[in-house]
């Protein structure tokens, strides 16, 4: 995977060092600053397939519920006045618990749920496996609850 792309994410703290669970590219932060002038605050939702294969869901903040099945993996800097923050269903985080992932963005249609789909692109996910160290530094951090 090109990291040259990966701009500020999430980050897991453990002795001082970190191990960021997810990340986004600039083109993703870029969109989410144009997405954010005509919808506010925003927030993921990595969805777990059907419909919508296993793409990150963009809504207004608080319009996707999440609870206690849903874990939080992270906030976003998205060079916008709030970060933006990733969820992702329990069950699914027990499968990818072991993955860094990258929101990354492409032309083409999105999800009709997704707000970024009238603007003639689609957010997606990018992942590579962690290492045994980051991994250890992300298990029980204080940013995946």
């Amino acid at each position: 995977m090109d990291t040259s792309r990966d701009t500020t994410g999430s980050a897991a703290r453990s002795g001082g060092e970190t191990a960021e669970r997810v990340t986004l590219t600039e083109e993703a932060a870029a969109l989410l600053r144009e997405l954010y002038a005509d919808h506010g605050p925003l927030m993921f939702h990595q969805s777990g397939g059907c419909c919508d294969g296993s793409s990150p869901m963009c809504y207004p903040l608080g319009e996707f519920r999440t609870g206690d099945s849903d874990v939080h993996l992270g906030d976003l800097d998205a060079g916008l006045p709030e970060p933006v923050p990733v969820w992702m269903s329990r069950s699914q985080f027990a499968l990818w618990s072991h993955t860094h992932l990258t929101i990354d963005v492409v032309p083409g249609r999105g999800s009709g749920f997704s707000v970024e789909a009238p603007t003639g692109n689609r957010f997606l996910i990018r992942s590579r496996l962690m290492s045994d160290e980051e991994a250890e530094r992300a298990d029980g951090a204080e940013g995946v609850r």
